[in-house]
């Protein structure tokens, strides 16, 4: 596949904050009028917020500072879609070379996940098991008529044959694991009756038991479960959009969970922001499960 790493506009900028649920607080850690980067991970030991850039992985001291690209010799040019292992010894990556890849963070090595499907098909990560066993992800399909079909699949971390887990034409994405494993949090549009309405669903690893989770008119993309498994975050897009584009006023909300993990009450909006794309795609809470880090593109 040929792809490129995304630009900011003249004139923009990338701004990383990390936001406290409890103040409501948003501290920026890091601003580039030069780079566009996207889609924060926070480390397991809470020190250090990984982002992707210019095609290259890139981290920033949590408690702010400069970005610093993280060279791994041979891996081709990342989009934004990465998962860090649960000990945080790995980056599982999505590459522009549409395949799944292991990065050693301290080794700055590589190996590839992902199987050969066919040059036609196109493997974009959301997420690994708390057991560092699988990876979600969701399998794109280019169809002969320039249009696209996408559904979730999971892989062993280790490599091995995929499982597919839905097969239909609704849009779905953003397929993550609850902390207990108990779960895969995703948005679809398999509950709309048009383009342009996604929703949060959640259903079992094996692809059994979906429900829809969200109901409202927003549009509801990529859900991100706290480590604690009391609280989902996700980016709310205006009603109509298609896809999960940049540059648009966004809502990043919060929904409480129960016990047995589903929702509890309504969505509450803790950020309202210029963004979307790039701004919350993949896991980004603290270890503590009080804060979560977000990009916005003013």
């Amino acid at each position: 596949m040929h792809q490129q790493a995304r630009r900011l506009r003249p004139g923009q900028r990338a701004q990383l904050f990390v936001h406290d649920i409890v103040t409501g607080a948003d501290t920026l850690v890091v601003e580039s009028k030069s780079v566009l980067f996207e889609a924060p991970n926070w480390t397991p030991d809470g020190d250090w917020l990984l982002v992707n850039g210019d095609g290259l992985l890139q981290r920033v001291p949590a408690t702010g500072g400069d970005l610093e690209p993280l060279e791994v010799p041979g891996l081709p040019l990342l989009n934004n879609d990465h998962v860090l292992s649960p000990d945080g010894r790995t980056a599982y990556v999505s590459g522009f070379d549409g395949h799944l890849h292991a990065v050693d963070l301290a080794a700055r090595s590589h190996r590839r996940v992902s199987n050969d499907r066919g040059p036609d098909f196109v493997h974009f990560l959301h997420g690994v098991s708390p057991d560092d066993r699988l990876l979600a992800y969701i399998g794109m399909d280019l169809l002969p008529h320039g249009g696209t079909r996408t559904n979730i699949y999971t892989v062993p971390t280790a490599g091995g044959p995929d499982a597919q887990l839905t097969d239909d034409d609704a849009p779905d994405d953003g397929s993550e694991f609850s902390p207990d494993g108990q779960w895969l949090w995703f948005n679809s549009e398999r509950g709309a009756s048009e383009p342009g309405h996604a929703q949060l669903f959640r259903m079992r690893p094996d692809g059994s038991g979906a429900e829809q989770v969200t109901h409202d008119e927003r549009v509801n993309w990529f859900p991100h479960i706290s480590p604690d498994g009391s609280r989902v975050v996700y980016v709310s897009f205006p009603p109509g959009t298609l896809g999960h584009p940049a540059d648009l006023d966004v809502v990043i909300r919060l929904l409480e969970l129960d016990d047995a993990g589903a929702a509890s009450g309504s969505a509450r909006d803790l950020v309202q922001l210029f963004g979307g794309q790039g701004t919350i795609n993949v896991p980004s809470w603290a270890p503590d499960s009080r804060r979560f880090a977000y990009v916005a593109y003013p």
